[in-house]
């Protein structure tokens, strides 16, 4: 009789699916786990797997590494086989990053792109979460879907391309290269990922300054205080459960059926006007592609993304330092300050480098005080980072001036990137040309 590969995948597995509790002390050293390893070295060729295939193997639920109650929780012989092959081959794997909007109001659901916007019942955050394969990894350390639920999240999806080797994807630091600089600096590497960067960015060219009813408290209307991060991959271990409590809550008193006063929780909240759930519903997969025709213009090629998105998640004076840079990658041009990189003859030879994206802003926003604004904002701006004596703290009006005018130079640029085919530098002079007036 000849066995089928797909039947030897079953015999192996079978083979480890018959070990007792709790299992054998140095599982990668066991037999069954060795024929398992060897066997899939030999069928799929992606070199040995050993951390990666023990990973997936609890991805899977093999029954010694679960207590005896949750037993349940494993995947049948054949059904994990079918998965691990698949894991094997697989070229594409989805990349989830499920991102707490901590202290939002209550918001519109929105969906863009691949992305979701909203509170989501405990059902849906247990699939997102992918709870099944959480608890066969966490058996002592359930997810709490239910308290989770209360919040509002962000939850961005894409797709990202693997590594054929198995093992690469589950300990990638084995595979590095020890040559590499590690203490290089990328310039623009923000603290999030580019797919997650994108929805914020996204989210931030909404007046969440203007909506705020606290603004002395923060203007941003949510934080976002941690990204959880699930790779559909079988072989990357998943990370442990969030808990409820890295989220800020609040104390909250009910009465029950007889009258008495019980204490509960909720999430705390920072409120917005009644125009925030209005104009977010704007916020649709339409105008998702609307901005991202924008981002793929000369427009977008300096990191305004990283400046503004910087800013949110920045605090004191480097938020507002963030705005100001966001501000000058979105309307500044490197001729501004170096004068023989200017066109000959110099349409504005005496305008000075503040002055020359004072006078953008205004045109791009149609504004005569933006212009005044900027340049008083400057002015903060130089005394801080020239050690000026005498700098006074920095108000709330100021912080959100900042806010405000580079959230509208950001907008300003998508508009004006619907117009095909013109160069960054060409856009600008434009603007430079109109506003003049301004000055």
């Amino acid at each position: 009789m000849v066995v089928t590969p797909d039947q030897q995948l079953i015999d192996a597995l079978t083979a480890l699916w018959r070990i007792p509790r709790p299992g054998p002390d140095k599982l990668l050293s066991a037999p069954a786990f060795v024929a398992l390893s060897e066997l899939c070295d030999q069928r799929y060729g992606r070199g040995k797997a050993t951390f990666a295939l023990s990973s997936a193997l609890r991805s899977l639920g093999m029954p010694c590494g679960l207590p005896r109650d949750q037993s349940g929780l494993a995947l049948d012989v054949p059904t994990a086989a079918a998965t691990l092959d698949a894991a094997y081959t697989r070229v594409m794997t989805v990349r989830r990053y499920i991102c707490p909007l901590d202290l939002a109001d209550d918001l519109p659901q929105m969906t863009f792109g691949g992305v979701r916007v909203g509170r989501f019942s405990a059902e849906e955050l247990e699939r997102f979460f992918d709870a099944p394969r959480l608890a066969r990894n966490f058996p002592a350390q359930p997810l709490e879907s239910n308290r989770l639920s209360n919040f509002h999240w962000l939850v961005v999806e894409e797709a990202v391309e693997v590594d054929p080797r198995p093992e690469a994807r589950g300990t990638p630091f084995l595979f590095v290269d020890m040559r590499r600089d590690y203490g290089e600096i990328e310039p623009h590497l923000g603290r999030f990922p580019p797919a997650v960067e994108g929805a914020l960015f996204f989210l931030l060219l909404a007046r969440w300054e203007e909506w705020s009813t606290m603004q002395e408290v923060d203007w941003r209307g949510f934080r976002v205080p941690w990204i959880y991060t699930l790779d559909e991959d079988l072989f990357i271990r998943p990370a442990r459960p969030p808990s409820p409590d890295s989220l800020t809550l609040e104390p909250w008193m009910v009465q029950n059926h007889w009258g008495e006063e019980i204490e509960m929780e909720r999430p705390s909240t920072l409120p917005l006007d009644d125009r925030a759930k209005t104009e977010l519903q704007l916020f649709t997969d339409s105008s998702w592609t609307e901005l991202q025709a924008a981002r793929a213009t000369p427009l977008f090629e300096t990191p305004i993304v990283h400046f503004l998105v910087r800013a949110f998640l920045a605090d004191g004076i480097d938020e507002v330092m963030a705005h100001m840079t966001a501000i000058e990658a979105a309307l500044g041009l490197e001729s501004d300050h170096r004068r023989q990189l200017r066109p000959k003859p110099d349409p504005h030879p005496r305008t000075s480098p503040t002055e020359r994206v004072a006078a953008r802003i205004g045109a791009a926003l149609t504004d005569a005080k933006a212009v005044q604004d900027y340049k008083g904002l400057f002015e903060l701006r130089s005394a801080f980072v020239h050690g000026r004596s005498g700098l006074q703290p920095i108000s709330t009006p100021q912080r959100i001036l900042a806010r405000n005018l580079a959230r509208r130079a950001a907008g300003a640029l998508v508009v004006l990137a619907a117009q095909p085919g013109r160069l960054r530098a060409a856009v600008l002079a434009d603007l430079l040309d109109q506003g003049i007036v301004y000055l």
